[in-house]
């Protein structure tokens, strides 16, 4: 298979665990609620957990390598700042869109930064692929449910929404193949934007303990918590 192929194939695999997690929360009926409260909470732990290890494992390592310490902190920085007032926005024009807009703000970034690793011959194309396709298997399981609670939509039409968006994946990780592998420094910046801004959202929108209602101050300290750590890590090298 080619790379351009393999690209198309890892990214769009990624992208279908979003639709697969709204089939399994369609056809999921599970009683007691005691019983089912801790599948969603074990479920939404499952997700941040990919998306730690996304941070740490790829997205972080090889962001890294293009920058100076202080250029990296900034850009890690931005991502978390840019996903904030995406979330101030969101939170203040609730629409059943944003729930589907909160999905792709991380998971474009993700197939973006697979497709340009996969030009640069990074080993950790596939290690992405299947990390992008553990966090995104519980987002579609949530994001399903909440969708169909809050909007008059019929299940199958959002998972249809959702079929649809897993397409972003291959159009986001073939335009990084064919175009961004000429700029291994953007590629490297879009892995840390990328980056801060995930973190953002694992702290705001999924550990319970950290996030307040309507604050955004919290997550955003999870965020320059860890640009410090990213600051000591790379002056230690």
């Amino acid at each position: 298979m080619s790379p351009l192929y393999s690209v198309i194939v890892l990214t769009l695999f990624a992208g279908l665990a979003m639709p697969v997690g709204a089939l399994i929360a369609h056809f999921e009926k599970i009683r007691p609620i005691w019983l089912e409260n801790e599948l969603m909470h074990g479920v939404t732990a499952f997700g941040a957990g990919a998306l730690l290890s996304a941070i740490a494992l790829v997205l972080v390592p090889e962001g890294i390598v293009h920058f100076s310490t202080w250029s990296a902190a900034v850009l890690f920085l931005s991502g978390g700042i840019a996903f904030m007032w995406l979330d101030i926005y969101l939170s203040k024009n609730q629409t059943s869109v944003s729930q589907l807009v909160a999905m792709l703000s991380d998971f474009i970034p993700e197939s973006l930064a697979l497709g340009a690793a996969f030009a640069l011959g990074s080993v950790d194309a596939v290690l992405l692929a299947m990390l992008i396709a553990m966090q995104n298997l519980p987002e579609g399981f949530n994001a399903f449910r909440e969708l169909k609670a809050s909007s008059p939509y019929h299940p199958w039409k959002i998972i249809l929404w959702f079929l649809i968006l897993a397409l972003c994946g291959p159009v986001s990780g073939v335009v990084a193949y064919l175009w961004l592998s000429e700029w291994p420094s953007v590629v490297s910046g879009v892995m840390l934007f990328a980056s801060g801004g995930i973190l953002y959202a694992v702290f705001q929108d999924i550990a319970p303990r950290v996030a307040l209602e309507k604050h955004w101050a919290p997550p955003m300290g999870a965020v320059m918590g860890f640009s410090l750590g990213l600051i000591g890590y790379m002056l230690t090298q």
